[in-house]
């Protein structure tokens, strides 16, 4: 009898929430992800509501996944690979990685400090902070690309 997935959380903001969800979608191990937003001071907000920078949230993916069939240092992988770590630290597409244990935030810090080894002088404004409530986005913004049919590409390594 085959067993049923364990699952785990993960929590991303990085750009836009189209291109984080797209690229974390097809991942062997992902069971589901979901656009939404996160750290702001309003409950429920809207896209339009985030989109005006007046209530502190985040555009950020949450992704469920089974930890036997792909690591949460795989999932932080395609996190630096997908956005831009350098990024100004402002505004509703910044940069975070928002833990759900504390195993999480030590491999997010380690992952960062990695990075930022590897960038050298520009310095990484990655934040990464505790889970915050998450509240899923409108139906628009669930898997855009493919209710829109434009493909997501290969995302680039702005790092690198």
């Amino acid at each position: 009898m085959e067993r049923p997935p364990r699952r785990e959380l993960a929590t991303f903001s990085g750009g836009c929430f189209w291109d984080l969800e797209a690229a974390f979608r097809h991942q062997r191990g992902v069971l589901a992800t979901v656009a939404g937003y996160t750290g702001g001071s309003v409950p429920d907000p809207d896209y339009e509501l985030v989109a005006s920078g007046t209530t502190g949230h985040a555009e950020a993916v949450q992704v469920a996944f089974d930890p036997d069939l792909v690591t949460y240092n795989a999932l932080l992988d395609i996190f630096w690979n997908s956005h831009d770590p350098v990024q100004p630290p402002a505004g509703s597409e910044r940069s975070a990685i928002y833990y759900h244990s504390q195993e999480q935030e030590e491999q997010a810090l380690a992952s960062r400090d990695w990075v930022q080894e590897s960038l050298g002088e520009r310095v990484v404004t990655t934040v990464i902070l505790p889970v915050q409530e998450f509240w899923r986005a409108e139906e628009c913004h669930q898997q855009y690309y493919e209710k829109c049919g434009r493909g997501y590409g290969t995302a680039p390594k702005y790092w690198e």
